[in-house]
């Protein structure tokens, strides 16, 4: 029996990159899935999901800075397999600028997608989990901002850390009604966002920072969007229960070294 068979999980940002690395380990365990991004590209996802692994997909196409979108998708998917079980609060974006040019809208996006976002999936998912007194949060926060962070990444810095304050205060204020609340801390991933921040950092040569930051992991390269889908799928599953307010970080040991200069390797 596969560790997610019988769950409903809600997973946003689905359509590509680390969400849809996330869904396709959701669906290989068992699940059935409601997507849901604001791209059309979740539709071809969703049926990508039910050729591959013969699950239960449905797809919803909103924005997460929207309350009523995401209660809609929540409708729809206890609409169409009776509950929810997991809610994986994926959807977030990151933009570089220095911090002195940095505009409001590019702070705004940040908070719009990065906290008003989880903030929206938490809301809608956790009513149903309440009346069934059972369910599992898994939030994307990320290494930087709680524990590293770049030059340019001041928006996505503040959001990522204030993710953690909301895992640990949701998962005090819910565990007596056992719902769990917890968050992973990702390092790099060979996703679409990382090649465009690598874009962004070196337009003429963007393979140059990824090269960089695979010779700066312990491990010698980034994540794969399915090895951070297996900590997701942990997480949501009974596996874990008796883990809620963690922080786990997943990062090939990057935020290990002192230095990336001294020592005898």
């Amino acid at each position: 029996m596969a560790k997610l068979d019988g769950k409903v999980a809600l997973i946003t940002g689905a359509a590509v990159g680390l969400g849809q690395g996330i869904a396709s380990v959701y669906a290989k365990y068992g699940a059935k899935l409601c997507l849901f991004d604001r791209d059309p590209q979740v539709e071809a996802t969703a049926q990508e999901l039910r050729d591959s692994y013969q699950i239960d997909t449905i797809s919803y196409i909103g924005d997460v800075s929207r309350l009523e979108d995401l209660e809609a998708a929540v409708s729809q998917t206890i609409q169409a397999f009776g509950h929810l079980d997991i809610a994986c609060c994926n959807a977030g974006i990151c933009k570089l600028a220095p911090f002195e040019e940095m505009t409001d809208q590019i702070r705004d996006q940040h908070i719009n997608v990065n906290i008003k976002g989880v903030w929206n999936t938490c809301q809608a998912t956790i009513k149903p989990m309440l009346k069934q007194r059972a369910g599992a949060i898994v939030i994307a926060s990320s290494v930087t901002g709680d524990l590293v962070a770049d030059a340019g990444e001041a928006a996505y810095a503040m959001t990522k850390a204030a993710l953690v304050g909301l895992t640990k205060a949701l998962a005090v204020e819910y565990a007596d009604r056992n719902i769990r609340v917890n968050c992973s801390q990702l390092g790099y991933a060979r996703t679409p966002m990382v090649e465009k921040m690598a874009l962004e950092s070196n337009p003429e040569h963007p393979e140059v920072p990824i090269q960089d930051i695979a010779a700066a992991v312990p491990m010698k390269r980034l994540a794969k969007p399915q090895e951070v889908g297996e900590l997701f799928a942990f997480l949501g599953s009974d596996e874990s229960s008796y883990l809620t307010g963690s922080q786990i970080v997943i990062d090939g040991g990057s935020t290990l070294p002192e230095t990336i200069s001294m020592g005898t390797n």
